[in-house]
């Protein structure tokens, strides 16, 4: 599971990122706003833990615009203030949960995993394109009745392709999802995980078609049209 951390302290930002890697959590971590909004609408992340107090445009700014953008990602709001007025804004403009600086980290982490259940209750945990099925909550995916072993980077690919069935991903939203922040994939890097991915798929049924010049659709091939 991946989280985005939106944190300008350096040193509680780098406790929340070892705690949360502790807990097998992918973490990115960025120290504001404006760049935090644009990883929301590119990279599926399983959760946001973002503070109110960053410089430049807040917290509450950040969440209002990716909200308005359709991002339904989690969001546990950080800050300083304890107002009851306060904590309604905080929900009121998208956030889910809100937690009070300074708090222990047992608390955040039991907040950040109950989100997820949370938001993972209300969607459907199976995605299906023709015989190819893939288990969310599991992480786990079979073609026919056989398990489909797969790396964690292509898993990554194989989940944001079938999330969008029917619609194409950009190669670039691809690069984006597999990339730390700190180790960035380039859109070339993509391909050799699209093409490792087809070779696992040959003679399944199951084709990920390459859009020229945008990107990936996978798609199960039509059955044959009975005889007349």
């Amino acid at each position: 599971m991946r989280v985005l951390v939106v944190e300008d302290d350096v040193t509680l930002a780098a406790g929340l990122v070892e705690g949360l890697e502790r807990e097998s959590f992918r973490v990115d971590h960025l120290s504001a706003a404006e760049p935090a909004e644009g990883a929301l609408g590119l990279t599926a992340y399983d959760l946001a833990i973002v503070d109110i107090g960053l410089p430049g445009m807040d917290g509450l700014e950040l969440i209002r615009r990716v909200r308005r953008h359709g991002v339904l990602t989690p969001i546990l709001i950080l800050t300083a203030r304890d107002g009851l007025d306060d904590r309604v804004v905080g929900l009121d403009v998208g956030g889910d949960d809100y937690l009070v600086k300074p708090f222990l980290l047992p608390e955040l982490l039991a907040r950040v995993r109950a989100l997820i259940r949370r938001s993972r209750a209300g969607a459907s945990l199976v995605l299906a394109v023709g015989p190819l099925t893939l288990d969310a909550q599991r992480h786990s995916a079979t073609l026919g009745n056989e398990a489909l072993e797969l790396t964690g980077r292509e898993w990554n690919v194989l989940e944001q392709l079938v999330l969008a069935v029917p619609k194409v991903v950009a190669k670039q939203k691809l690069a984006d999802s597999l990339s730390q922040w700190d180790k960035e994939i380039t859109p070339n890097a993509v391909e050799i995980y699209i093409s490792r991915l087809r070779g696992k798929l040959v003679g399944s049924g199951v084709n990920i078609r390459t859009v020229r010049g945008i990107g990936y659709r996978i798609e199960a091939e039509a059955p044959d049209a009975p005889a007349r």
